[in-house]
């Protein structure tokens, strides 16, 4: 049955066809002669679905198991589209957004994703909280955390902190403080064999295997993280039992405050295999199976940690220090402060607090992100501002000694001698209408291209609602009226103000 499937493993085939039986193991492998699904998940922190529906300019179909989620042909290439660059949606396979799907967040919860790379399920977790809610997204590797940022900001979440640490470091520092923890972790990837076949080529029993203590060791340092009361989302994109049931078993009996949890059910969904696991609970467990669903493999289990919901553990003092990509700073220290920069000390000619609150009022800026701003949530970094999170400010989670942060705030801008420059961060963060001082071309538009290669782009006389141009000075490039970038208008042209790291080549 497998030999028709020459780049699957035979000892892969082989467990799977005892796993599911003659019959289904028949239908499970016949999907991998089906072409692969294509996915993209709405950021409904910026758009409705409706609305999405209404100006998307290729074909989608909603993915029925998902209020956020559509299919799309992979012809249409909608990662070269400007609503993508908005951050109005995040492509990822039906089958790795289900699983958050299925955890419940409310807006005020403080998340912690342990290895989010490259930002799937910790963007879905970011545009689910409000603003007192706070989000830690973190990966092992720099390189990859590099990335994780990257789709944070797109995606427009204010209310986050980037890290570049070990699991283990970040269980010692916030034990106890977190409501949710979603842990997707690191596996064999046999559910990812139909779409990339190289990772079948590279698979082997002892690699497997060797995963199984870095995984079970991430639970844990999940648990440890969790407060009394809150929810763990363990999810893999493999089949094997060794990484999947048997790891939530296993937990289970090394952490007994810990149960699964029904989810939201699917006629799609497989249940978990009990096995030789000896505990019935591990039933609760969602596999998902290409020949079930139009999706590729994957597994997830929603746990919760017993307990009456207790106040949260706030570690830490104030006036502790953190890492921070522009060096160190310490808590309460003043915002408007002597910088250093090239080894020398220079006194700011202007009040940098002062400029940004110009550049707010000039543009019309009252609200980011669907919330009022407010000036005492600037920090002031060297010459960057910076918008902390109100969790953090209101100490709910408390920042520790020697924590390796990518980013923490939303980066507003830069201060330069007399004026405030603002950054693409910054026009990601804001939402429809949030600036008034804005300049909005139609989807389809090619000068959006244009602009998002890092060309200045003219108006026509069509762009001006009042029949003339605006004032010349800094405006908000929007597609359809949602934010896309910043640029300053000097007559009829826009001139290109986008950063380097952010143009389309």
């Amino acid at each position: 049955m497998a030999g028709n499937h020459s780049f699957l493993p035979g000892e892969f085939s082989v467990r799977m066809e005892r796993l599911l039986g003659p019959e289904e193991a028949e239908a499970f492998f016949r999907s991998f002669e089906e072409p692969r699904t294509y996915g993209l998940r709405l950021n409904t922190a910026k758009i409705s679905p409706e609305e999405f529906e209404r100006i998307v300019p290729f074909p989608v179909c909603k993915i029925p198991w998902m209020e956020n989620g559509y299919f799309y042909n992979p012809e249409d290439r909608p990662g070269k589209c400007p609503l993508y660059f908005a951050g109005l949606y995040y492509l990822q396979d039906p089958g790795a957004m289900t699983p958050l799907s299925r955890l419940l967040i409310k807006e005020g919860d403080l998340v912690c994703d342990l290895c989010a790379a490259p930002g799937g399920k910790a963007t879905a977790a970011g545009a689910r909280l409000g603003p007192e809610a706070l989000l830690i997204a973190n990966d092992v590797s720099s390189s990859r955390a590099k990335i994780l940022l990257r789709n944070i900001e797109l995606a427009g979440i204010q209310n986050a902190f980037v890290t570049n640490e070990q699991p283990s470091r970040l269980a010692e520092r916030w034990a106890g403080c977190f409501d949710c923890v979603i842990l997707d972790a690191p596996c064999s990837g046999e559910g990812m064999f139909r779409k990339e076949e190289s990772l079948a080529s590279d698979w082997s029993v002892e690699k497997t295997q060797r995963l199984v203590p870095i995984q079970r060791e991430l639970l844990l340092c999940a648990v440890d993280l969790l407060r009394m009361g809150g929810s763990l989302l363990y999810s893999t994109c493999t089949y094997n039992p060794g990484e999947d049931e048997e790891a939530i078993a296993w937990l289970l009996k090394e952490r007994p405050e810990m149960i699964v949890k029904e989810v939201s059910p699917y006629e799609g969904f497989s249940q978990g295999l009990e096995g030789d696991t000896g505990n019935s609970q591990v039933r609760k467990c969602v596999r998902v199976y290409p020949h079930k669903m139009q999706a590729e493999g994957h597994f997830f289990a929603v746990l919760e940690k017993k307990a009456e919901i207790s106040s949260r553990v706030q570690p830490g003092t104030e006036g502790s220090e953190w890492t921070l990509e522009a060096g160190t700073k310490k808590q309460g220290e003043a915002k408007n402060r002597k910088s250093k920069k090239g080894g020398k000390t220079k006194n700011r000619e202007h009040d940098p607090e002062k400029l940004i609150l110009s550049f707010f009022s000039e543009m019309g800026i009252e609200r980011i992100g669907n919330c009022a701003w407010k000036p005492d949530q600037i920090e002031i970094r060297e010459d960057k501002a910076y918008y902390i999170p109100k969790a953090s400010r209101e100490g709910k989670l408390a920042l520790s000694p020697g924590l390796r942060f990518l980013r923490h705030g939303l980066l507003l801008g830069e201060i330069k001698k007399d004026r405030f420059e603002p950054e693409e961060t910054l026009a990601l963060a804001l939402r429809k209408g949030e600036c008034r001082e804005r300049i909005t071309f139609g989807v389809s538009d090619e000068r959006l291209l244009k602009y998002l290669r890092g060309e200045p782009v003219f108006l026509e006389e069509k762009d001006f609602p009042e029949g003339k141009p605006p004032k010349s000075g800094w405006k908000l490039l929007c597609v359809e009226e949602y934010p896309l970038a910043f640029g300053k208008l000097v007559g009829n042209q826009l001139k290109n103000k986008l950063p380097l790291s952010w143009r389309q080549v």
